[in-house]
């Protein structure tokens, strides 16, 4: 009877889940694949004189479809969503050049059809030297960009087209009070944005975030304000996009001046949504102004929020450190000579000359290169110096060492030197300050400062030096100290000393490491010159990589303040 019984039970449970089956059925619609997808593109400026356009490399896209719900656009595999089917999409190819357009028509549970066309378009819009600015010359390049946390209104707020006689369109005339360090903005400042050329233009990639959401546009997304945000909120944050360059269309961008100098003309469009960190749902940017380390753009936010607002963003290759002593820590802030190294070609011969052939013992120190004034040990391209040092083939090796001597000798000041160094094995990039009677008195009783030297065996550490002649003992005598450094190679850096008549202290990106008393026995009170050099080998460099072909010390400038 018990076994009955359990029978029953399991009986009346079948039952009921089947009747609260029943109850509960749903209906799905159809599954069903869009079909006759036709896509029309209207190339802007085209007509009978120009079939492809008005050199914009502008095209109007619009994706129609029987049961589609929303499109999406494929260029270069790169993906831009469309739930309409209408796109605006820029080409920035210089040329005429005919592209793959494939849109994918989605339908309803989750299947999908495709169709593509190819376009042909005319863009004659450049901008090379922004380009370049941006990611580096060569194919493959790839910079990092920084917010430039350390200034003054690093991030400002104007009106989008008000003009009250004064040109508020195009400067922060409604917020410009942030400082530098703002603890409001803190939790963005790690953000690190990524530009890439490749064969076919430059990419962009956000890598780290999170977003900011200022308050004028968090409304329209009902999230809270002028706080950051992760990628579930500013959901086209992370993954490789493509820039498109053109004309600047805005009336700040044409128009307009900041800080008395027009904007550049140059505007750049990142794809899919993509941003700099700030998320008001816009993604083109006008570029007001562009160096090697520091840009400043203008985006206007979507009109969508009602705000009208434009916002102002400073950006630097250089990630700034929290705490650094800056310009405002220094003694010396009056720039005296520099070299931004803008001009292509062989280095600016009013302002550098060279050490050639080996020295005596390899310079004093063993070394194993050989210094030329050739362009292949040392130019200038796109903004940089470049110091190479390369395998002749013979066992031996090539390289430069540029210096000042002669032309530009100094006592006391701040010199600032950004770089980046090789990273091969055996290498001994510095940065260093000779006394300018060298020639008569000789080496070590002219005093040496060496701002930065690294070994050959540890690209973690740069070292800090002084050497003199002591003259008590009759001997040479050094003080030297290290200090960490991560991504030497691939991120630039500031390598700084400040010299007074009091001490010598020398930084790493504004952050002292290293100081020496001065004094009237010591040669630091005199006129020195500035060298810049790659060694092979040696005392510093150590054993050379048996591999190494070539390898290089970037430097984006050369400044000197007193």
């Amino acid at each position: 009877m018990k076994k009955l019984k359990n029978i029953y039970i399991i009986l009346f449970s079948l039952m009921t889940v089947l009747y609260g089956c029943q109850e509960n059925e749903h209906k799905f619609g159809e599954i069903v694949s869009p079909t006759d997808i036709v896509i029309t593109a209207e190339i802007v400026g085209a007509d009978a004189s120009n079939p492809f356009g008005d050199g914009s490399g502008t095209v109007n896209f619009t994706a129609t479809s029987t049961n589609a719900s929303s499109y999406v656009y494929y260029f270069s595999g790169a993906a831009e969503a469309s739930p309409s089917g209408i796109l605006t999409k820029r080409f920035s190819k210089v040329g005429v050049n005919t592209y793959t357009v494939v849109v994918k028509a989605n339908g309803t549970g989750g299947v999908s059809s495709t169709k593509t066309m190819d376009v042909e378009v005319f863009s004659s819009f450049s901008d090379v030297e922004a380009e370049n600015f941006l990611s580096g010359a060569n194919v493959g390049d790839s910079k990092k960009w920084y917010w430039q946390a350390d200034v003054d209104v690093h991030v400002g707020l104007g009106p989008v087209t008000d003009d009250y006689g004064n040109g508020e369109f195009a400067y922060e005339a409604w917020w410009n009070g942030i400082k530098a360090w703002d603890s409001e903005k803190s939790c963005m400042y790690d953000n690190e944005f990524v530009f890439t050329r490749t064969a076919n233009g430059l990419t962009f990639e956000q890598t780290v975030g999170p977003a900011f959401v200022p308050g004028t546009y968090a409304g329209y997304l009902g999230v809270n304000g002028d706080q950051c945000h992760d990628e579930t909120v500013a959901t086209t944050m992370f993954g490789v996009k493509t820039i498109a360059f053109g004309p600047s269309t805005s009336k700040a961008g044409t128009v307009g001046s900041y800080n008395n100098a027009p904007y550049r003309g140059t505007e750049f469009e990142i794809s899919d949504g993509g941003f700099m960190g700030w998320y008001v749902g816009a993604s083109t940017y006008d570029i007001i102004s562009i160096t090697n380390n520091e840009m400043i753009v203008r985006i206007i936010e979507n009109s969508a929020s009602g705000s009208g607002a434009a916002w102002y963003h400073k950006f630097t290759s250089t990630k700034p450190i929290e705490g650094a002593g800056g310009n405002s820590g220094y003694t010396f802030n009056t720039l005296a000579w520099e070299d931004d190294f803008n001009t292509d070609g062989a280095p600016d011969a009013t302002k550098w000359t060279y050490d050639l052939g080996t020295g005596s013992n390899g310079w004093g120190n063993g070394e194993l290169q050989s210094y030329t004034d050739a362009t292949e040990n040392a130019k200038v391209e796109g903004g940089s110096l470049f110091i190479t040092a390369k395998a002749d083939g013979n066992g031996g090796y090539t390289s430069a060492r540029l210096k000042s001597q002669g032309l530009y000798n100094f006592t006391y000041g701040r010199v600032e030197v950004k770089a980046k160094l090789p990273a091969s094995q055996g290498t001994w990039p510095a940065i260093w300050m000779l006394g300018s009677n060298n020639p008569v008195v000789g080496w070590p009783q002219s005093g040496e400062i060496d701002i930065m030297e690294q070994t050959g065996s540890d690209k973690n550490t740069t070292l800090g030096t002084c050497h003199w002649y002591d003259v008590p003992s009759s001997s040479g005598a050094s003080y030297g100290l290290t200090t960490a450094i991560s991504n030497a190679s691939s991120e630039f850096h500031l390598y700084t000393v400040e010299w007074t008549d009091a001490s010598v202290k020398i930084f790493l990106d504004d952050v002292m490491f290293y100081e020496l008393t001065n004094s009237a026995t010591l040669p630091f009170n005199a006129d020195f010159f500035l060298i810049l050099n790659v060694a092979m080998g040696g005392t510093l460099g150590g054993t050379v990589d048996p591999a190494f072909t070539e390898d290089k010390m970037e430097i984006d400038y050369v400044k000197v303040y007193q």
